[in-house]
C-alpha cells in the first residue's frame, strides 16, 4: 500500500511517512493509492470481533507491516484504556428504526478521542523510534484540541500547540484545553473564527521550510490517520444492528463540519461496507447541505450556533471526496482547487449533481430545531442529545425511509454543551471529570488574528 496526494505532485509514500507528512507537500491531501475491498465473507468474520480486534484488522490493510503487530496492539490497548465503556463505541437502540452510536466515552467526552488517543500513542512511538522531537500544530472548533492535548500531554518528545477561536467554543471545551498546565502544551485563543485558525494552520504546513525546520506534524483530519481510525466505528456500528430474518437497508447520519467524519464513512462504503445512505447533518453553517442540494460549494456568512464544533464554512476534507468524484484525476483536482482559491466557489453542473446525490444526502438543522429535538427525545425516549447529535437526529428524521434503519452518531456528551441544554429547561448531572474543570486555573494566550504574531509565538514555543 502506497499513499499519494490528491494533487499528484508528491512521490508515493509509505504509511508512517504519510502520517508524518500530514498535509501533502504539494498542498493536497494524502490518500491511499488503492482502496482495499472487503468481501462479504470477510465482513461476516469481522462482525464477531471486538472493537480493538476490528481496529487491528482494518489497520493491517493499510500499514504495509511498517509497524510490528505487537507494537500496534500495544498502541491500541493504551489508546483505549481510558475509555469509560468496554465496547469503546457502544450502540444504543432508541426504537426499531433508530440506533445511536455513542462516540463520547473517551477522556474528553467527544468522538475526536477515538482517533486522537491513538494518534498520541502513534506520535510518541515514532518519536522514540526516530529519536526526534515532534511539534504538533492544530486548529480546533472545540473538540479536536481537547482530545489531541489529552492524547499527548506530558509525553516525552512531543510539543503541541492548538489554535481555537476566542469565545466561540463552549465553556467546557475551553476548560478542557486551557486547564492543562503541562509544559509541552500551548493554547492560543485567536480572535476570529475556526476558518481563520484553520487557514493559518494550512499556511504553516504549506511553508515547507517552516514545516521542516520545526518537524511539524498535523492532528487535524487533514491527516489520513484520523480518517482511517474513524472508519473502524462505521464497521463496528453496522455489525451491532439487530437485523432479524429480513435485513433492512442501513443508513448512517453524521454531524459534519470539516467533512472528515463523513469521509471516513465514504471510505468504509468504498471498502465494501453496505451502507445505504450516507446522511450529512449540518447546522446553519450549511455549506455541505447547499453543495449536495444545489451543486454549489461556496462559503456563506459565518453563524455562531448551539453546535459550535460544526461552525465551519470551509471543509478541509472536501478535497478528498473531490478526488474520487473526479475519477482520481489529480490534475483536475489541482485545477478546481486553484479555481476555488481564486473565485471562492466550485459549481457542479446538473449531471454532476446527480452523481453527488448518489453518494450523499444532506440536511441543515436550525438552532430552534436543534433545541426542539433535544426536548423531544428527552421527553419521549429519556435520551439526552447534545446539540451536534440533535442535528444528526434532524437529518435522520428528514431522510430515513420506510424499511430502513439509521445509525445516528452521538459525537459528544451533552455535558460539553450545557449552554444549549439549559435553554431546553433540562438540568443535567455533570460527570465528575467535567465538574472538576470549573475549579481549575486556565492557561492560554489570547491573541489577535494576525499570522505574524501567531508564528512568532509558535517559534518561541518550539524553540524552548
Amino acid at each position: 500500500m502506497k499513499y499519494i496526494s490528491t494533487r499528484g505532485q508528491v512521490e508515493a509514500q509509505g504509511f508512517i511517512d504519510t502520517v508524518l507528512m500530514g498535509l501533502a507537500d504539494d498542498g493536497g491531501l494524502m490518500i491511499p493509492a488503492e482502496i482495499p475491498h472487503i468481501t462479504p465473507e470477510t465482513l461476516k468474520e469481522w462482525s464477531k470481533l471486538s472493537y480493538k480486534e476490528l481496529f487491528l484488522q482494518i489497520f493491517a490493510l493499510y500499514t504495509n507491516q511498517e509497524i510490528p503487530d505487537e507494537d500496534l496492539k500495544n498502541m491500541v490497548d493504551k489508546s483505549y484504556a481510558s475509555f469509560r465503556d468496554s465496547e469503546i463505541t457502544p450502540v444504543n437502540k432508541i426504537d426499531d428504526s433508530l440506533y445511536i452510536l455513542e462516540l463520547f466515552h473517551g477522556p474528553t467526552f467527544a468522538f475526536k478521542d477515538v482517533a486522537l488517543q491513538f494518534m498520541g500513542e502513534f506520535y510518541s512511538y515514532v518519536s522514540k523510534k526516530q529519536n526526534k522531537i515532534i511539534h504538533i500544530l492544530g486548529a480546533t472548533s472545540g473538540d479536536t484540541g481537547a482530545a489531541a492535548i489529552q492524547g499527548v500531554r506530558g509525553k516525552e518528545g512531543i510539543k503541541i500547540c492548538i489554535l481555537h477561536p476566542h469565545n466561540k467554543v463552549s465553556k467546557v471545551q475551553e476548560l478542557q484545553m486551557t486547564t492543562v498546565d503541562d509544559q509541552n502544551v500551548l493554547n492560543l485563543s485567536v480572535k476570529g473564527n475556526f476558518d481563520d485558525c484553520q487557514k493559518i494552520i494550512k499556511d504553516q504546513f504549506a511553508d515547507l521550510e517552516f514545516k521542516s525546520k520545526h518537524n511539524l506534524r498535523a492532528i487535524n483530519s487533514i491527516n489520513f490517520l484520523r480518517i482511517l481510525a474513524q472508519t473502524v466505528y462505521y464497521f463496528y456500528a453496522y455489525f451491532q444492528i439487530e437485523q432479524g430474518d429480513q435485513p433492512k437497508k442501513v443508513n448512517i447520519s453524521v454531524p459534519s463540519g470539516n467533512f472528515g467524519n463523513i469521509f471516513s464513512g465514504f471510505l468504509a462504503k468504498k471498502m465494501g461496507l453496505p451502507i445505504h445512505k450516507l446522511i450529512i447533518a449540518t447546522n446553519e453553517n450549511n455549506i455541505l447541505e447547499r453543495f449536495v442540494k444545489t451543486g454549489e460549494y461556496k462559503p456563506g456568512d459565518f453563524k455562531s450556533t448551539h453546535s459550535p464544533s460544526m461552525d465551519i464554512q470551509v471543509a478541509s476534507n472536501f478535497e478528498r471526496y473531490l478526488y474520487y468524484f473526479l475519477d482520481q484525476d489529480a490534475a483536475k483536482v489541482s485545477a478546481i482547487m486553484k479555481k476555488f482559491q481564486d473565485d471562492g466557489k466550485i459549481v457542479f453542473n446538473a449531471e454532476d449533481l446527480v452523481r453527488v446525490q448518489a453518494d450523499f444526502v444532506a440536511y441543515g438543522a436550525s438552532n430552534e430545531q436543534c433545541l426542539e429535538l433535544i426536548s423531544k427525545y428527552k421527553d419521549n425516549s429519556d435520551y439526552l442529545l447534545d446539540p451536534h447529535t440533535a442535528c444528526g437526529i434532524a437529518a435522520y428524521e428528514a431522510y430515513n425511509g420506510e424499511e430502513e434503519i439509521c445509525i445516528s452518531f452521538a459525537t459528544a456528551h451533552p455535558a460539553k454543551f450545557n449552554e444549549a441544554i439549559e435553554q431546553c429547561d433540562i438540568k443535567q448531572e455533570f460527570p465528575a471529570e467535567i465538574k472538576n474543570l470549573f475549579s481549575k486555573s486556565q492557561h492560554q494566550l489570547v491573541i489577535d488574528h494576525n499570522k505574524e504574531d501567531i508564528v512568532r509565538e509558535l517559534e518561541a514555543f518550539y524553540e524552548k
